[in-house]
C-alpha cells in the first residue's frame, strides 16, 4: 500500500504532536487519543493534505474543543489518584507543574491559542488559520489568555525584615 509519506510524517512528527496533545489536555493519556484521532483523520484525507502538521494541529484543536463541549469540566474517575501534592525537588518541575495546572484552569479555546502560539510558535495568522478564527480573536484570547496566566501564576510576595523589624511590604 503506498501512503503517500503519511508513514514517514507520522515517524517524524508524532513526538511534537503528543508534545502538544498534552499541552492541550493536560493528560498523557488523552493526548495519546487525541493524537490518534487526528492521525486517523489526516490519514483519510491524506492525499489532499496540503500542509500536514497544520491539518492534524488543527484536527486536534477541534477535537479537544469538541470533546471540552460535549463533556465539560466533568471530574474523570481513574483507577489511581495522581499525586500531584508531593513536591519535586527540581525547580523546573514544580514551575511545570503549576503552569499545567494554571492552563487546565482555562478554556479550551483560550488554551488552544496560548499552547499553538507560544509553544508552538505559530504566527498569529497560522493560529487563526488553524483555528478557523479569526487574528483578532487570536488576539484578544492570547491576552486575556497571558492576563489569566499572570493572576495565577503571580509569586506571593516575599516577606523581608526591613529597618526596625518591620517588613519590606509593610512599607507605604
Amino acid at each position: 500500500m503506498d501512503d503517500g509519506g503519511f508513514r514517514e510524517f507520522v515517524e517524524v512528527r508524532y513526538g511534537d504532536l503528543l508534545r502538544t496533545a498534552y499541552l492541550l489536555t493536560g493528560s498523557r493519556d488523552t493526548a495519546q487519543d487525541l493524537v490518534h484521532d487526528a492521525l486517523l483523520k489526516a490519514m483519510r484525507h491524506w492525499r489532499t493534505v496540503g500542509d500536514p502538521m497544520a491539518y492534524v494541529r488543527r484536527s486536534m484543536v477541534n477535537e479537544r474543543t469538541s470533546r471540552w463541549r460535549r463533556f465539560g469540566m466533568r471530574e474523570l474517575l481513574t483507577a489511581a489518584v495522581p499525586d500531584r501534592s508531593r513536591p519535586d525537588s527540581t525547580e523546573a518541575v514544580v514551575v511545570r507543574d503549576e503552569l499545567l495546572a494554571a492552563l487546565d484552569q482555562l478554556p479550551a479555546r483560550m488554551r488552544a491559542v496560548l499552547v499553538l502560539r507560544y509553544w508552538e510558535d505559530l504566527s498569529e495568522a497560522e493560529v487563526a488559520a488553524t483555528m478557523g478564527c479569526s487574528v483578532g480573536t487570536v488576539k484578544s484570547q492570547a491576552a486575556r489568555g497571558l492576563a489569566r496566566l499572570r493572576a495565577v501564576l503571580r509569586p506571593a510576595p516575599v516577606a523581608r525584615p526591613g529597618v526596625g523589624g518591620e517588613l519590606m511590604g509593610d512599607r507605604a
